[in-house]
């Protein structure tokens, strides 16, 4: 399946769309880490008798994160940190496939970097 390729301003018009998705993303996700310290043992338990209040009280979350994360890449966006509210667009820029970078806060995308160089590698368009 052919990668799709996004121009600068198809990032952006996507932006108040990814915002909201982003959000309830990191939001379920911050909910499931509040859980945590209680929920290791629960689902230890779970394992052997099908289940228990507690793992079914963050399931709802769970939901939501693969729902969004199953919108956002339908899209052809790459979602490359949750909790930060990190994606990735792939696109083109002197003849070769780049990523146009954007991070849940940022009011526009303005970096893009290597395939294979990360968040790290970010540079200003």
């Amino acid at each position: 399946m052919a990668r799709r390729l996004f121009t600068l301003d198809e990032a952006n018009a996507l932006l108040p769309s990814l915002h909201s998705l982003l959000t309830e993303m990191v939001e379920a996700r911050h909910r499931i880490v509040e859980a945590e310290p209680s929920l290791w043992p629960v689902l230890e338990k779970a394992i052997g008798n099908g289940g228990s209040k507690e793992a079914g009280a963050v399931l709802p979350h769970f939901e939501t994160i693969q729902r969004n994360v199953q919108t956002i890449q339908n899209l052809g966006i790459e979602i490359k940190d949750i909790g930060a509210g990190l994606v990735d667009f792939p696109s083109e820029r002197d003849g070769r496939v780049i990523y146009l970078c954007w991070r849940l806060g940022e009011p526009s995308v303005t970096h893009w970097h290597e395939l294979d160089t990360g968040f790290a590698g970010r540079q200003p368009l």
